[in-house]
Order: structure tokens, then C-alpha cells, then sequence
């Protein structure tokens, strides 16, 4: 899209949400709620986490006031789209024995929401991306994920506040959004106000501008929202070592690295709930007292599971060290073989919600450390 950036005020915001409430669409955006800033439906601008942040290192989160009410300066909560897109629990069919015997199957196939996603960050528009790419680009698509996916509108937030467990730059992407949202907002809160620079990123993104009242950016407005975001980018958190990481996972399987590791790892699965691109489900059957109805349902597996790798006889990794060595090498490296891309987007929650305190940007450093230390 090449039409020009335009300037929303909260007002102007909070119109956008109405004209999507009123286009059928179900609005779902950050807010505050039990201690957290979470991803939540809006049925108003006002639930926005105007005036609130975050602070967060590894192993801790603590929501914070903000004096200027900026309503996107906050890091990645616990949550990910992926909550919506790639649900935690879904039915896939069912089957019921009728009186005479017979056994029918029902395939279970509901309306997926229309759903306009306010606030995505640009390190979630990127695993959005490479789930798109996970769940609907390779034999055996995902059909729900895909009904869902085809009918969100995605409009991004621009990051101007990284947190401390922030390492999107080191990884190939940064605090400015990708193409692939319909629209893109930077927040700017100044002497001059507060506003959002908006730009569209397809056609819907620009009709449903146009339902809004807006101004046109000028040359002042661009560079100041540009400068926020730039120096966003100098404000990482953290940073993933600058070296292959392909490479160095793969060289490091037999790394002493790994038992230290594993003598903190809980093997809770956390850092699976929470990163946005992780993907991987079971089945299971639920049968009523008659045993007349069963429900097939998908949900959420992880690789810290120790029945996720069971085959005759047990499972294959029953360590917390082969566990985490096989969650941290997918992640970086055997990911790539996979898919193409890396699974990993920089943006910090398994550091932030492991109960350890784990930070797989230390990790991996230990891991290139040891890896030097046995070149020479």
C-alpha cells in the first residue's frame, strides 16, 4: 500500500474500535487485568492499558504506572495471539452409537470468529508469520487454525519501549512492524500530545481508516515516530550472540553446558505455553458415563512432557537435559530444516516466565563459550 500515513488522536482510536465492533468483527487487544497487561475482547478503546507498563527480568513480571498514558509502552505479556489463533483446547469431532448399534461421526467445524487483533507487536506479527507458515503452509494444514487465521484483520503496534528480556533486534526483526498488517500504529505521547501515526498496510486496513477521523501526518510527525522507534531498537533488553546459531546447535549436543541447565530447568513447559510460535498438540478421547458419545479433542502438548516422546517401552527423553537440549536445538536450529526460518522471534517471554529464571540468550552465549574454549 502506498497511501500516506495518517494521525489518529485516542478519540480517533477509540472510533476504530467502535467501526470494528459495528463490522461484526470481535476486537481483541491488550488490558489490564489480575496483575498483568493480557490479551483480552474489547468492547471499547477505553479498556486499553492506558497509563500502564511493565517491568520484567528473568523469572519476574510486575505491572507499573505510567505517567504519560501511553497506552502500547509495554513488553510482551503472558499471552501471544496464538492464544486465539492456535487455542489451547479444541474439539475436532465426535461419535455417537445410536440404539441400533451404529456408530456416526460428526466432524466439528465451527464459524471461526472475524476477529481484528488491536496491538499486535511486531515480534508477534512475525510468529504469526512463521505459524502461518508452521500450520498452513506444509501438507498437513491445521483447518481450524486456518479458518481463523484467513478471517483476522491485524493491526500492529509499533514498540517504543522494549522490555529488559527483549532481544527481537539480534534475531532479524526489530521494533518496527512487518509487512503483513492491514494497519500499523506508532504511539506518540509529547508536549504535543498524544496521537498515532497510522499507516495501512492492504485495502481493509485503508477502508476502515477512512471510517475514522483522522488527520494526515506531516513531516514532523513521521520523524518524531520514527525516532521513537529507532531508538526503541537501541534498547534492547538482551541480545542472542552474533554467531550461527544453526551451526552452533548442532555442534553442541554433547555440551557439558547442558547439565547445568538442567539442574535449574523444571521441566514445567512454561516457555512452551508462552512462545508465540510454539506449536505442538496431542489428542485425546473423552467419553461420556453411557459411552454412547466420544469427542476427539486437540490441545496443547510440549516438548518437557515426558509422555511426549513415549514410544513401547517409555519415553525416548527422560532427562530434563535431553528435554531442554530438544526444545532449545528445534528452537534455533533444527527449525530451520523444518520450516525455512527460525522459531525463535526475540520476544523474551520464556525468559520473563520461567519460574527458574532461565534465559535462553545466556544459554546460548554458555554454550558458544564452552564451544571456543574446546577450539583452542
Amino acid at each position: 500500500m502506498n497511501s500516506a500515513p495518517a494521525v489518529l488522536d485516542r478519540d480517533g482510536l477509540s472510533a476504530l474500535v467502535k467501526v470494528l465492533v459495528a463490522d461484526g468483527r470481535t476486537v481483541v487487544g491488550p488490558t489490564v487485568r489480575d496483575g498483568a497487561i493480557v490479551l483480552a475482547e474489547l468492547t471499547s478503546g477505553d479498556a486499553l492499558p492506558y497509563g500502564w507498563g511493565v517491568e520484567l527480568e528473568a523469572g519476574r513480571y510486575r505491572l507499573v504506572a505510567r505517567e504519560d498514558g501511553a497506552a502500547f509502552a509495554h513488553s510482551a505479556g503472558p499471552q501471544s495471539w496464538k492464544n486465539f489463533l492456535h487455542p489451547s483446547r479444541e474439539r475436532l469431532w465426535s461419535a455417537d452409537r445410536t440404539a441400533e448399534g451404529e456408530v456416526s461421526f460428526t466432524a466439528h467445524e465451527p464459524v471461526a470468529p472475524s476477529y481484528a487483533f488491536l496491538g499486535v507487536r511486531p515480534c508477534d506479527l512475525r510468529a504469526i508469520a512463521v505459524q502461518d507458515r508452521v500450520l498452513t503452509g506444509g501438507r498437513y494444514a491445521d483447518d481450524g487454525y486456518g479458518r481463523r487465521r484467513r478471517g483476522a484483520l491485524l493491526i500492529a503496534a509499533d514498540c517504543t519501549e522494549p522490555g529488559a528480556t527483549c532481544f527481537c533486534v539480534s534475531m532479524g526483526g526489530g521494533p518496527s512492524a512487518d509487512p503483513g498488517y492491514d494497519l500499523a500504529l506508532t504511539e506518540v505521547v509529547d508536549e504535543e500530545g498524544h496521537r498515532f501515526l497510522v499507516r495501512a498496510g492492504s485495502e481493509e486496513g485503508a477502508r476502515l481508516l477512512e471510517q475514522v477521523p483522522h488527520r494526515d501526518a506531516d513531516t514532523v510527525m513521521e520523524s518524531t515516530a520514527r525516532s521513537s522507534v529507532d531508538a526503541a531498537r537501541d534498547r534492547m533488553g538482551r541480545s542472542m550472540p552474533p554467531v550461527g546459531l544453526r551451526e552452533l546447535m548442532g555442534a553442541s549436543l554433547d555440551a557439558e553446558r547442558w547439565n547445568d541447565v538442567a539442574e535449574r530447568c523444571l521441566t514445567c513447559g512454561n516457555c512452551t505455553m508462552v512462545c508465540p510460535t510454539c506449536f505442538c498438540t496431542t489428542t485425546e478421547e473423552v467419553t461420556d458415563l453411557t459411552g454412547d458419545h466420544t469427542e476427539r479433542w486437540q490441545r496443547w502438548d510440549s516438548c518437557f512432557d515426558l509422555d511426549f516422546s513415549y514410544l513401547h517401552g517409555g519415553s525416548v527423553r527422560r532427562s530434563p537435559r535431553s528435554r531442554y537440549r530438544q526444545w532449545l536445538t528445534h528452537k534455533l536450529s533444527t527449525w530451520h530444516d523444518q520450516f525455512d526460518t527460525s522459531g525463535c522471534v526475540g520476544c523474551g517471554r520464556c525468559i520473563a516466565w520461567c519460574p527458574a529464571g532461565i534465559d535462553i540468550t545466556e544459554e546460548v552465549a554458555a554454550l558458544d563459550a564452552e564451544r571456543g574454549t574446546e577450539a583452542h
